[in-house]
C-alpha cells in the first residue's frame, strides 16, 4: 500500500487515503504515523482489503516517503 494522500496530520500522527499498488483498490487509513519506521517497514507489510496482498508479496520496491519531522525532532 502507497498513500495517495495525507488529509490530516496532527504532529506525527496522520489520517491519510491509502492506494493498493497491485489492483488499485483505495482505503482510509486512521491511525498512521509519520517516522521512518511506518513508511519502511509498516505500509509495505499492509494488506490491501480487496487483494490481500502487500507491496512485500508483490516484489515492489518500497519508495522512499519523505516524512514532515525529521526523526530525531520532537515534536
Amino acid at each position: 500500500m502507497k498513500i495517495k494522500i495525507i488529509t490530516i496530520q496532527h504532529r506525527r500522527d496522520f489520517t491519510a487515503i491509502i492506494k493498493c499498488e497491485g489492483c488499485g483498490g483505495e482505503e482510509v487509513l486512521c491511525s498512521g504515523y509519520d517516522d521512518r519506521n511506518y513508511h519502511d517497514n509498516i505500509l509495505p507489510s499492509m494488506k490491501c482489503r480487496v487483494c490481500n496482498k502487500s507491496r512485500n508479496d508483490l516484489g515492489i520496491a518500497a519508495e522512499k516517503t519523505r516524512t514532515k519531522y525529521e526523526d530525531w525532532q520532537t515534536v
